[in-house]
């Protein structure tokens, strides 16, 4: 029977899971921990799509040409037409599998709107659509289970992939049970993995999210697209543990941008770009905000308590919880926060990467969102990239690893297992410890790859990056440090690194890059950036055969 590894248990990773299974393909699904724990819970605001019952005047066409201008049409027509086009067929697919959007006085689905988009097409379940559409996932995931088509792999983390001449055969997988690493092998492997938060410290995002995956496959040959690309969310509440997401769904529900000066309210969104100020794509927000170099606040509080509880029962518990604030009746101090990251692995319209039979769906693939994501498309990509990606893996032929190639990914079994041995044995404290460096990267990352930057910042925080690899190579660790941290420092910084080169050569002003030294957009840039790793060297080049499209 065919088979399939998917790394990953999110949305993008259940969606291609249950399909696989549907489609008869035996899968194994990785995560290091439950589904119930993925950054997908985490999503807020809710999932695009043109009903049947639209508004006035919008169509798939509106949908497809918003989400292109969005992204300063970096992304492929092809492929944004396909996203955009089977969004209903998604949502009703949402619904049969359990997910209980919230409706509107007609018991159709209630749609808001988002910032970017021409018209309401934002279809919600409160504020915490991604936990809904988690939980309609799991039980869907848990028949096939069932079946003994899916078999869930918990508390293992991705080590490598298994590739021999251009193909992928599987992966090594470290089990924290056992604390060995250990061969798996199957017909495709699917890397559902998320964006690169931890790069950034606290984000609005889950630290799971480390671009450990996509930074070790970079390593092992695999191209990566579009990583200067990074969204900033405008509205993020500040904690001492991390920074909380304040909705989009809050400005598509009237929130209004504002700060103080000489005693008075600026609504400053507004001035400059009308009533709609305060839902322009996040990008401007974000620089927008940032230029005021002042407190910011998003007022709710005209609307009454029963319609906030309806409408934003999350954002109001959130506020009230880590910040004592009533929404009710006064405003949110807020500011910008990475969030999300529309670079990642290259993949074509399929979703295979430059290495056969791997596959990047989700956040860590990049395709649709071109140099700046709509809000609401994420969760509607993370289904579609996992649909698409199954549909092509059931239909291939059976590859199975043939006995030679077993006996070289054994040695690199071997090897791993003993370089991981001899690093926990060495029983001297570093004078690096790993999370010092992975706190001095975060730091290093939000000064010089911030919502505004220039070729000095760029270099500064390239040289920094490349000192911590060179640290990364002289660390020893005590038996306290867990294994995974061992074996995932170098591939987190070659990430971040590359990240940072990325931006270097993208000399010009496109959606969430902007440097201050190219402010306007250059059309000599106008498609896709890719890196490439070539013992040591990070190559980049534009495609302007737009190759990943095709």
């Amino acid at each position: 029977m065919k088979s399939a590894i998917v790394i990953g248990s999110g949305i993008s990773g259940m969606t291609c899971a249950v399909k696989l299974a549907e489609a008869g393909v035996e899968v194994e699904l990785v995560s290091p921990f439950p589904s119930e724990r993925s950054q997908s819970v985490m999503a807020a605001g809710g999932i695009n799509a043109v009903l049947s019952d639209h508004e006035d005047g919008d169509s798939v066409a509106c949908h497809i040409e918003d989400t292109r201008r969005g992204g300063r049409y970096l992304a492929g027509e092809t492929a944004v037409a396909g996203l955009c086009g089977h969004a209903e067929e998604i949502i009703r697919y949402l619904e049969g599998i359990g997910t209980v959007f919230s409706v509107d006085e007609n018991g159709l689905p209630a749609r808001r709107a988002f910032g970017g988009q021409s018209y309401r097409r934002t279809c919600y379940c409160g504020s915490a659509t991604g936990k809904q559409i988690v939980s309609a996932l799991v039980m869907e995931t848990r028949k096939y289970e069932g079946a003994g088509l899916i078999r869930r792999r918990l508390w293992s983390c991705f080590h490598s992939a298994l590739i021999l001449d251009g193909r992928c055969c599987g992966v090594l997988l470290f089990d924290e049970s056992t604390r060995k690493i250990e061969a798996a092998y199957a017909d495709a492997v699917v890397i559902a993995t998320g964006g690169q938060n931890a790069l950034f410290g606290k984000t609005t995002g889950s630290t799971q999210c480390d671009g450990y995956t996509v930074g070790k496959l970079f390593l092992q040959g695999a191209e990566l697209k579009n990583l200067e690309f990074i969204q900033y969310h405008p509205t993020a509440l500040y904690t001492g543990q991390k920074k909380m997401l304040i909705s989009e769904a809050v400005r598509g529900e009237g929130g209004r941008l504002f700060y103080i000066e000489n005693g008075k309210r600026v609504y400053f969104m507004e001035e400059k770009y009308g009533p709609q100020g305060n839902l322009m794509t996040r990008d401007i927000v974000s620089r927008e905000i940032e230029r005021t170099g002042r407190q910011v606040f998003l007022d709710i509080s005209f609307l009454d308590s029963r319609q906030i509880d309806r409408r934003l029962p999350e954002v109001r518990d959130l506020c009230k919880k880590y910040r004592n604030l009533d929404i009710a009746a006064e405003p949110i101090p807020v500011e910008p926060s990475v969030h999300f990251f529309m670079g990642g692995l290259a993949v074509h319209l399929n979703h295979e990467t430059n290495i056969k039979n791997l596959f990047a769906i989700g956040e860590c693939a990049s395709m649709y969102h071109g140099a700046n994501r709509l809000g609401g498309n994420s969760l509607l990509a993370a289904v579609y990239s996992g649909m698409i990606a199954a549909k092509e893996i059931a239909a291939r032929p059976s590859e199975k690893t043939l006995p030679e190639e077993q006996t070289d990914f054994v040695r690199q079994l071997e090897s791993a297992n003993e370089q991981l041995k001899k690093a926990l044995e060495a029983g001297v404290e570093s004078p690096f410890p790993v999370m010092y460096i992975r706190e001095m990267l975060a730091e290093t990352m939000n000064r010089d790859l911030g919502i505004v930057r220039d070729e000095a910042s760029l270099d500064a925080g390239i040289s920094d990056v490349d000192y911590y690899l060179s640290a990364a190579d002289k660390i020893t660790y005590d038996s306290s440090v867990m294994p995974y941290e061992i074996y995932s420092l170098k591939g987190i910084l070659s990430l971040a690194k590359a990240v940072l080169v990325c931006a270097k050569e993208r000399r010009e002003s496109r959606g969430a890059h902007f440097r201050s030294d190219f402010p306007e957009a250059d059309d000599d840039f106008g498609c896709a950036t890719i890196i490439s790793y070539d013992q040591g060297a990070y190559r980049v080049r534009f495609d302007k055969e737009r190759a990943y499209e095709s």
